[in-house]
């Protein structure tokens, strides 16, 4: 059983069964990446593209890995030294990359919705890597592929998100992915980084972290994203940090046990103190090796398919 579906675009459209399917086939290919050959055949012959309009180093650099450890073949197009500086358009784009044999892009880009357009233009399949405020679907699955690996279940799991909400395709998907499956989500940060009628996403909304993180489970801290910001939106960066960084009094507010996430990059003694980041309670470091599994099942599904075992040698 594959996903039957052409593309993975967000995590809004995905099924419960579909979630699952995805972080069950992240499990064997984890393995491959602790062999001392961290190569299998499985995708032979096939070409997966990166085509990023913003700047990434784990998304990008995990979606190479994994398709290269699949046995496929990668090409990458770095649009600040492409035809795109001469004018080329985003379609025209699109379709030269296809015309080469290309079987699944991943699209980074800084509008919203880009992905649904790049899928409706190219047969091959498309994964989205990324849309400006939207979604980032595979942070989320390995964000979720993280908890599991650590607590087994997401029922009644009382999962924080904290920081810039308004601003964070991250935190959509996981809002999208996390209810899904069963996770209490509760989102907390300044009303200005907050998005207009959050809680109609189900979601237990938050302006102090004091309240929202008693009690917590996992919490997942998001960067505070200024080149998406317009001036105004809070005082000042040491300002911010007191009220909402994720800091040792703060943590210990939580569950003993409660786990630490971080999408990265992250802006120490911002968002997140140094001594939280690096605490033992943090699965920052995890997270990306997680991403690589997570990217390797995605790719194994949308192009080989089978069960989540069968192929994967």
């Amino acid at each position: 059983m594959g996903l039957n579906r052409k593309d993975v675009l967000g995590l809004q459209e995905l099924t419960a069964e579909e979630i699952q399917l995805i972080l069950d086939t992240a499990v064997p290919m984890k393995d491959i990446l602790s062999r001392e050959i961290k190569k299998v055949p499985t995708l032979r012959g096939k070409v997966v593209a990166t085509l990023f309009y913003e700047p990434s180093t784990r998304t990008r650099m995990s979606f190479e890995l994994a398709a290269k450890y699949m046995g496929a073949d990668t090409m990458s197009l770095a649009v600040a030294t492409s035809s795109v500086q001469k004018g080329e358009s985003f379609r025209d784009t699109a379709q030269t990359i296809e015309s080469m044999g290309v079987d699944t892009v991943i699209l980074r880009h800084s509008v919203s919705g880009s992905a649904q357009y790049l899928a409706k233009i190219v047969k091959a399949s498309v994964i989205n890597g990324g849309d400006g405020t939207r979604e980032h679907p595979t942070q989320a699955l390995l964000d979720m592929f993280t908890i599991r690996e650590k607590r087994g279940s997401f029922a009644g799991m009382k999962v924080v998100i904290l920081g810039d909400i308004l601003h964070s395709r991250v935190a959509r998907s996981n809002i999208w992915g996390l209810t899904k499956m069963g996770a209490e989500v509760r989102v907390v940060g300044p009303p200005t980084l907050m998005p207009p009628e959050i809680d109609k996403l189900g979601v237990k909304v938050y302006y102090q972290a004091e309240d929202a993180l008693e009690g917590a489970d996992v919490i997942n801290v998001l960067r505070l994203q200024l080149e998406r910001q317009q001036k105004g939106l809070f005082p000042t960066v040491r300002e911010y940090h007191q009220l909402y960084g994720l800091t040792p009094a703060r943590l210990k507010l939580a569950r003993p046990d409660a786990l630490v996430l971080h999408p990265g990059p992250m802006n120490r003694g911002v968002e997140i103190a140094p001594e939280v980041a690096d605490s033992p309670q943090s699965t920052i470091v995890e997270q990306v090796a997680n991403g690589v599994a997570i990217r390797m099942a995605l790719l194994y599904l949308l192009m080989e398919g089978g069960s989540s075992s069968e192929g994967i040698s």
